[in-house]
């Protein structure tokens, strides 16, 4: 991927977490609803790795991944609210009410964690 497509994921995430906390309850009903409903196939930590993963074509998408970070909210929330066409991925429209499928996205996003690299950096001069 260009550093210009890092540097603009980057701010994406950055602008969402500024536009957007969810409170430390919505936090816990979104996780709640996430292994009722989404960790089977998702994984419990969001990698598209869950118990029936293996067993799905195509297989279930990566939360945590460059690729879905970078999708907006609206994108991932119709994607909740209709599901994916020709994959398992059901819409939970008529299931979850707004309020939980927000929820669910907010502990989705969560679960992305930004760490140090583990390459040193470049030698100085």
């Amino acid at each position: 991927m260009p550093v210009s497509g890092i540097i603009w994921i980057l701010i994406a995430l950055i602008s969402w977490s500024q536009a957007w906390s969810a409170t430390p309850e919505e936090l816990e009903q979104g996780r709640t609803i996430y292994e009722r409903h989404c960790a089977d196939c998702h994984g419990m930590d969001g990698r598209g790795d869950g118990t029936l993963a293996a067993s799905l074509s195509p297989r279930p998408g990566n939360f945590v991944s460059a690729q879905t970070s970078a999708k907006s909210d609206q994108d991932l929330l119709k994607v909740i609210a209709k599901g994916r066409p020709r994959t398992a991925m059901q819409g939970w429209n008529d299931r979850l009410s707004e309020k939980e499928q927000l929820a669910t996205l907010a502990y989705i996003r969560s679960l992305v964690r930004f760490s140090r690299s583990a390459t040193p950096p470049p030698p100085t001069r």
